[in-house]
């Protein structure tokens, strides 16, 4: 099974980011775009686990989730961007403002996972919805205007978060399709 850990958003919320990354959609990069119901926070992915070790990830879920309240976070606060960079531009992304509370939560995810034989990842948290991948035949240069096209979106929406969500991806021709398989709430 292949499994990570997010943070999944009301359906309004990302009906609403996703009607304002449109006009760079339009635009035709060689992007494969999210659609809508699939916009989400990951937290952690864990990639590929079997399905017998399914019962002690949902109790480490319990776990690093324990204690923590909900969060208060703001979608498209800081804008839109690329990873890695806009010379070389992979996943496209909306930004999350940093929060203590999510950067507190993120961080015991991590620290209850990786004694588990799930690494802890190497590079900082960066809050942010994955809107887009670029193909894989896609050049640098397929992407002109790409930074004012970036600039030229606008979002902003506070959300109040009070879950954690254990999802099944199953990777499909059209994209990964995702599934809850539990659910921890935020107290």
């Amino acid at each position: 099974m292949r499994l990570f850990l997010a943070i999944n958003f009301p359906a309004e919320v990302r009906e609403s980011l996703w009607r304002s990354a449109q006009p760079l959609v339009r635009r035709g990069y060689p992007v494969k775009w999210v659609g809508a119901e699939q916009l989400h926070l990951s937290l952690k992915f864990l990639g590929e686990v079997p399905e017998e070790r399914l019962p002690e990830i949902t109790a480490a879920s319990a776990r690093a989730v324990q204690g923590a309240r909900p969060i208060t976070m703001t979608l498209g606060e800081g804008g839109f961007g690329v990873f890695p960079d806009l010379a070389r531009p992979r996943v496209v992304w909306a930004a999350i403002a940093a929060e203590p509370a999510l950067e507190l939560l993120q961080h015991q995810v991590e620290a209850t996972f990786a004694p588990l034989g799930f690494p802890s990842e190497g590079r900082p948290f960066r809050p942010h919805v994955t809107l887009g991948r670029a193909t894989r035949n896609a050049s640098p240069w397929d992407f002109h205007g790409l930074e004012q096209a970036l600039a030229s979106l606008s979002f902003s929406q506070t959300v109040l978060v009070d879950a954690v969500d254990l999802m099944h991806s199953t990777l499909q021709a059209s994209g990964s399709v995702y599934q809850v398989i539990h659910h921890d709430r935020l107290l």
